[in-house]
């Protein structure tokens, strides 16, 4: 029998496999988006980038070789998500950028997640729901929503 004590660890268990769960749904909806879970992350790190970066700076923020980054970076061109331009202080390098559709396919990304989340959710009476909303409030962080 466990005791209160192993209370934060059964929470902390609960709280990743319901990550790793809604994480494998968001996974299999990727598919009928057309992008796979590492064209995703490409896509979500240029959009962090704020504009154009190169592709070796790419690679370098995702911890993969630029070789593995290209090969990512020429799938999504292909598909018009992003674009490659030359770098005008380097003529030797080539920067790489979200387009419209790409960020067009970020944000669907986005409401496919949170549409998964939602039918969790919503598997819980309105009670429920209102107290677990308490108390994400005090365990999220200030910038949760940035």
């Amino acid at each position: 029998m466990r005791t209160s004590d192993d209370t934060p660890e059964q929470v902390a268990a609960l709280l990743e496999g319901i990550v790793r769960r809604q994480r494998r749904v968001s996974w299999e909806q990727l598919g009928s988006l057309g992008v796979t879970p590492a064209q995703v992350r490409v896509l979500r790190t240029l959009r962090r980038a704020h504009g154009a970066i190169r592709i070796s700076d790419l690679a370098g923020r995702l911890g993969i070789v630029p070789r593995s980054a290209t090969s990512v970076v020429d799938d999504l061109e292909a598909a018009g998500l992003v674009a490659r331009t030359p770098d005008p202080d380097d003529r030797r390098a080539t920067l790489v950028a979200l387009t419209s559709a790409g960020e067009k396919t970020l944000a669907a990304v986005r409401r496919s997640n949170r549409d998964a989340t939602v039918a969790l959710v919503q598997r819980l009476e309105l009670r429920e729901r209102e107290e677990l909303l308490r108390l994400l409030r005090q365990l999220a962080p200030e910038d949760v929503f940035d």
